[in-house]
């Protein structure tokens, strides 16, 4: 099986909404800029022990060499805390793109890209 086979995207939305939205603050202090990442922008995902996010991951796809980097991982404990996650980047110019995994422990896999 290949592995984007298992990654839901927009196309798979229903009701809850499980694609993580990505927006970058380029600027917020010289050399580091923050990526936000967050589930349920528009229409929280539910968050209970029963239904929720358990973990975000933020990807970056560098311009020279297209080479994959791991930038970090959230988690959640249900009811407690909201998948809405800020990564503070440094050298933000390097990337070309950023890719957010999410899952949601009913739903699974989901993901999300944005071209920097």
């Amino acid at each position: 099986m290949d592995f984007s086979a298992i990654i839901q995207s927009s196309q798979s939305e229903g009701k809850e909404k499980h694609v993580p939205t990505i927006t970058v603050d380029k600027g917020y202090k010289e050399g580091h800029d923050i990526v936000r990442v967050v589930v349920g922008h528009e229409t929280p995902h539910p968050n209970t022990p029963e239904h929720h996010i358990s973990w975000i991951e933020l990807y970056g796809v560098k311009k020279d060499n297209n080479q994959v980097i791991n930038l970090g991982r959230a988690t959640w404990a249900p009811v407690y805390s909201n998948p809405n996650v800020r990564f503070q980047i440094n050298q933000i110019k390097d990337f070309k793109a950023f890719y957010a995994l999410a899952y949601c422990n009913i739903h699974g896999l989901w993901g999300n890209m944005l071209a920097a």
